[in-house]
């Protein structure tokens, strides 16, 4: 088949590589001049790390080179991908600075792509499929505020942290960080030495994971283990994870509030008046976040104010000088803002007719698995199960969409698959209260999706794997099997 891939971040960069072993005519569009998605060089802001250590960060046949740190910066997961695409020579089939402007469905079957490259030049091409992995972290959010034009009038600036690429920008200012997610603590700290002061405005604080417990306790242990996505009870509660959740969850509760009472006292909550509100349980609503190096440090020095619970009003001026009013009637000198405040799941290249079809009520995808569209024809997405590792959630998204193609496994009928989706999207807004990136968002279940799709292809990891899995942090290099087999499985069928 010939295939368009849009996007060369992780998912889009599996895709090729798995589908091209698969046999299929790829082409994958990225409109950045350089592979990564949200790691490429025009989105990096300053801090910008993993909140994965290095071994579980990566694509199942390629492992980070030894002389990374076990967190990476940014860049080094862009040099990685670039390692890869190197790797598997998949150089030839990526069109870089080029923008896929609109796809539609084509007359008899596939589908009509229109791009844009830098040079302005427009063409349009007929795939037989179309695999969407432009991530659902592809374009920031920006809150409306009034009073943006007095505030650039008055000389100041808004920007998002994906904006902000040198510190330049913030030296000697008075600046405004809004959100409390990792992306707002870490470009908070790498701001705090050079600003003239720095705050961040949270309009809710969320639980942080120290990288080790006490200092000693590579947090990789308690959370990127089966067992510790098994503290969180799950759609439906199988297996070992019965006991874990035995009269009430007694035993994860108990688990879990060990963890809390540690952490909090290790980041010194308390003292700081950083405590939020809340379990530590609710940790895993889809808002995990590491603890950034230097930002709790950088609040007890007093180098970062946190004005919590609050949200900006508008922005003033006062005396020739921007202003940001917060609802709590305080007002921020405010010479630069920079927000840290989400993402937009949107496909811009479609019309509003095919989006409709794509998503419920709620504005939430509907895919089967986090990959099959129920009304879509031609269509998969991959990497739409953003995890805690997503590049190999990515990855087997990318085998089962080859197996799908190839007949490897077949899906229910469809009035089943909505079923599945409206009952699996109803249990997701209950318990993050809405906060599942409109349906992409599958964090802490992460093995449990990657269980399903294999599940669906008959390519599963052994039983052993799983045990060890329970106990030791998921290594991807245990998944390299899997598309090779596939390759097998479906050679054999042909």
């Amino acid at each position: 088949m010939k295939i368009a891939v849009i996007g060369a971040g992780f998912a889009g960069i599996a895709s090729a590589k798995v589908l091209t072993e698969l046999g299929h005519d790829v082409t994958v569009y990225e409109k950045a001049p350089d592979v990564g998605g949200v790691w490429s060089r025009t989105r990096r802001y300053p801090g910008l790390t993993t909140q994965n250590n290095k071994d579980s960060y990566t694509l199942s046949d390629l492992r980070m080179p030894k002389v990374f740190p076990e967190w990476l910066s940014g860049k080094q997961v862009q040099t990685y991908l670039e390692m890869y695409v190197e790797k598997f020579e998949l150089a030839p089939m990526i069109r870089l600075d080029t923008e896929v402007l609109s796809a539609q469905p084509a007359g008899g079957g596939g589908w009509a792509l229109t791009s844009r490259a830098t040079t302005g030049d427009e063409t349009t091409e007929h795939y037989d499929h179309l695999t969407v992995a432009s991530g659902v972290f592809s374009e920031p959010f920006a809150p409306a505020y009034d009073g943006v034009d007095d505030l650039e009038a008055a000389g100041g600036s808004i920007l998002a942290a994906s904006e902000l690429h040198d510190l330049e920008a913030v030296k000697g200012k008075d600046v405004v960080v809004v959100g409390y997610g990792k992306s707002a603590c870490d470009v908070a700290v790498e701001i705090a030495k050079e600003a003239a002061s720095t705050t961040v405005v949270a309009r809710q604080l969320l639980w942080k994971m120290p990288r080790k417990i006490k200092g000693v306790l590579n947090y990789k242990v308690l959370l990127l283990t089966r067992m510790g996505e098994g503290l969180f009870p799950y759609q439906t509660v199988r297996g070992p994870e019965k006991v874990l959740h035995a009269g009430g969850s007694k035993m994860a509760s108990s688990m879990v509030g060990s963890v809390e009472s540690v952490t909090s006292g290790q980041l010194k909550l308390k003292k700081l008046g950083l405590l939020p509100k809340g379990q530590f349980t609710d940790i895993a609503r889809s808002t995990v976040s590491l603890a950034t190096e230097g930002f709790f440090e950088g609040v007890e020095a007093g180098d970062i104010v946190v004005e919590r619970d609050t949200e900006i009003a508008a922005f003033v001026v006062k005396d020739g000088k921007p202003y940001a009013e917060l609802t709590n009637g305080r007002a921020l000198p405010a010479d630069v803002v920079v927000t840290a405040t989400g993402f937009k799941q949107e496909l811009p290249f479609f019309s509003a007719e095919i989006q409709d079809q794509l998503t419920d009520d709620n504005g939430d995808y509907e895919l089967y698995r986090q990959i099959l569209p129920l009304s879509v024809k031609d269509l998969t997405f991959a990497g739409y199960n953003s995890s805690f590792f997503s590049p190999l959630s990515a990855e087997m998204s990318a085998v089962w969409i080859g197996s799908y193609l190839g007949g490897g496994h077949q899906v229910p009928p469809v009035e089943e698959m909505a079923d599945h989706v409206a009952n699996r999207l109803a249990w997701m807004r209950e318990r993050t209260d809405g906060h599942h990136a409109r349906g992409t968002n599958i964090i802490p279940f992460s093995m449990h999706n990657i269980d399903e799709v294999l599940g669906d292809v008959g390519l599963d990891v052994s039983k052993r794997t799983k045990a060890a899995q329970w106990l030791l942090p998921i290594n991807p290099k245990a998944y390299a099997s899997v598309t090779p087999r596939l390759v097998e499985k479906l050679a054999a069928r042909s």
